[in-house]
């Protein structure tokens, strides 16, 4: 019923917000009859402050269309590599004209970055991604508005997460040889799981795992967002804060966790400072403070677009890493995608070197949290275990702004190149250059694209469903 009053509400508010737009433009326009008010400037802004806070905020596009490589600048081509139910796998393909440039590129180490399905969507990690695409080839991992998935698709489990990963993970192996892996925050846990499932099987496992932000070991200095998880029971969440999606949807009778209850929560662990930032917005607005009237803008654009989760992966994730701590504990078990139930035990990685980031800051995951990793994965080598606590930085500091840019990335990108050299310097002359006559047809190669963002064409070979119907 909430999520029927909540639409019901955003409909009631669309023309006011549409119509607060309009005004504030007449308002602000210095050549139409209303801007020659010495008031309009004002009344333009509160104006478009209203617009700001009632309007509907879609998903955000990356809007990456060139990256700067040594001051050469770099187009980039964004796609959809693969097509899941849940989850799209985009990839930022690279072109170039010049030749010096090029060689570079071809070189560069294949990096699959989860972004984390936690109520915002993957343009969250926009400013990661344009920095990585300097020295790397980059995919990330575009996880879908579950209300707009219909419910033929099946449900969408912890263990599809998992299972997701695996598959991307090969995707890139089947076409580089083998990859780097960097997760952001909520998917640290199922990446790891993933991980140690390929490495428990016998399958190559990539070169390296960054974990940057993440709850592996939640009961660590536990935060807010924490405390909120653990002490309510599993029965509260169910019964509380999971709705079903309205029949205006494509995923309409899909049980979810809505993102407007997941924004709220956001909003409440600092409603003072966003106040600030909207009376600050509004008074940058009548000086004319164009830089940060646009900084605002865009922050609160991708701030404030969330999206639903499906019911059992929200539940599962609560009970599995708030309440159980399975990994910790070792007691959690996948399902994978034959049915076959595999338990996670990543001790059982060997060949892939770890590096855990943390935010002095963080107040979404405390600190010892991620570096918990180290501590899991005993059987990694010591020499490839790293650690990185960013002074000053808090949650979002670790993966976007100058923070990450100046402090994390630089080590981050050190860490990935020092264990992909390595590795290649392992590989015999021959299978090296098979490695690398498939990594210059795959991303430096500026080939006819058969994609388009507009209109991605998508390989039968990957178009299958795989949510789990239970």
């Amino acid at each position: 019923m909430l999520y029927q009053i909540y639409e019901s509400q955003r409909s009631l508010m669309e023309p006011f917000a549409d119509f607060s737009q309009a005004t504030a433009k007449m308002l602000g326009n210095p050549l139409s009859m209303f801007g020659q008010n010495p008031y309009s400037q004002r009344m333009s802004a509160g104006f478009d402050l209203v617009y700001r806070l009632g309007k509907d905020y879609e998903k955000p596009t990356f809007d990456i269309r060139t990256v700067d490589v040594d001051g050469v600048e770099i187009a980039i081509h964004e796609r959809i590599e693969l097509n899941k139910p849940f989850c799209e796998l985009r990839r930022f393909k690279r072109f170039s004209d010049n030749t010096e440039t090029l060689t570079k590129l071809k070189g560069q180490p294949p990096v699959l970055i989860v972004a984390p399905l936690s109520g915002h969507y993957a343009t969250l990690l926009r400013d990661t991604v344009g920095t990585m695409l300097k020295d790397h080839k980059v995919y990330v991992t575009d996880w879908r508005n579950a209300r707009l998935v219909p419910m033929s698709e099946g449900e969408f489990h912890l263990d599809d997460y998992v299972n997701y990963v695996q598959e991307f993970i090969r995707h890139l192996q089947g076409i580089y040889g083998n990859c780097h892996v960097v997760s952001v925050c909520q998917p640290t846990v199922p990446v790891l799981a993933a991980v140690s499932l390929m490495a428990s099987r016998g399958e190559t496992t990539p070169l390296s795992m960054t974990m940057m932000g993440g709850p592996i070991d939640a009961s660590k200095s536990p935060t807010a967002v924490n405390n909120l998880a653990m002490n309510k029971p599993y029965s509260w969440f169910e019964n509380n804060v999971i709705y079903t999606v309205p029949k205006n949807f494509p995923g309409a009778g899909r049980r979810v966790y809505p993102g407007f209850l997941q924004h709220t929560g956001f909003v409440a662990m600092n409603p003072d400072r966003h106040a600030t930032s909207h009376y600050d917005y509004f008074k940058d607005l009548i000086k004319g403070d164009d830089a940060s009237v646009e900084a605002h803008r865009k922050f609160y654009d991708e701030y404030n677009a969330v999206l639903d989760m499906d019911a059992d992966y929200y539940l599962e994730t609560i009970h599995t890493v708030f309440q159980d701590f399975s990994l910790v504990k070792g007691t959690w078990d996948v399902k994978g995608v034959d049915g076959q139930v595999a338990h996670v035990r990543p001790s059982d990685i060997t060949t892939t070197a770890l590096l855990t980031v943390e935010g002095e800051l963080d107040d979404i995951s405390g600190s010892g949290q991620t570096q918990a990793a180290h501590s899991l994965c005993s059987g990694i080598p010591a020499d490839q275990h790293q650690h990185l606590e960013a002074a000053g930085a808090g949650h979002y500091g670790i993966f976007a702004g100058r923070r990450w840019r100046e402090v994390v990335y630089p080590v981050v990108k050190q860490f990935i190149l020092k264990h992909h050299v390595a590795t290649a310097n392992k590989v015999p002359v021959q299978a090296a250059s098979a490695t690398a006559a498939i990594t210059t047809v795959a991303d430096a190669k500026p080939t006819t694209p058969t994609t388009s963002p507009s209109a991605p064409a998508v390989s039968a070979k990957h178009n299958g469903k795989s949510g789990n119907k239970r």
